[in-house]
């Protein structure tokens, strides 16, 4: 009788101490980089919103297609894809610029998981950074600096949906990305 009572409060304690993940994940979240080089970060503060006030965003399109390696894992290339969202965050040109980037390189790849994925991801991204004023993420000069204001058109999940349908090796890691959004 008592090694059921003791499961219970075990499992009782267990669960409550887990902690619980609060704003959208694909940009409040950091995601592990396994050692691959990504976007630069300021590491003064902690946080979410934390890009490098030296970086040259208008490097943005540029850096992140080349940092978005066939061998680069989907954690990071998550993590670059959340850094790369809140950096174009400050520039709508720059913004629009990456995003057609990204949905034209998998366009002309459409067997590539990879471009598929970084394009479906980027799209969803910014439509949860498109609700920062909505769940009033940001004060101050950021707030002031935040250009997203609309959803992008289209949706990111068929993109991913469609990545993961042709099963590559990294299959189950977008389907962990893909069951993310069901939290946003």
């Amino acid at each position: 009788m008592r090694f059921p009572i003791a499961a219970l409060a075990f499992s009782t304690l267990t669960l409550a101490a887990t902690p619980a993940l609060a704003g959208p994940p694909f940009i409040c979240h950091a995601f592990d980089l396994s050692g691959n080089p990504s976007l630069p970060w300021s590491s003064t503060a902690a946080g979410w919103n934390n890009p490098d006030p030296a970086y040259d965003v208008s490097k943005l399109t540029a850096d992140v297609t080349r940092l978005l390696t066939p061998s680069m894992p989907v954690s990071a290339r998550m993590e670059t894809l959340r850094r790369a969202t809140i950096y174009a965050s400050r520039d709508r040109a720059v913004a629009n610029t990456l995003l057609k980037t990204l949905e034209a390189r998998a366009k002309a790849n459409p067997a590539d998981a990879n471009a598929l994925f970084d394009a479906g991801f980027l799209t969803e991204a910014y439509g949860q950074a498109s609700r920062v004023y909505e769940w009033d993420m940001l004060d101050g000069r950021a707030k002031e600096q935040w250009t997203f204001r609309k959803e992008p058109v289209g949706t990111g999940v068929t993109l991913i949906d469609a990545a993961v349908a042709l099963n590559p090796p990294q299959a189950a890691d977008m389907r962990r990305a893909r069951s993310l959004l069901a939290m946003k």
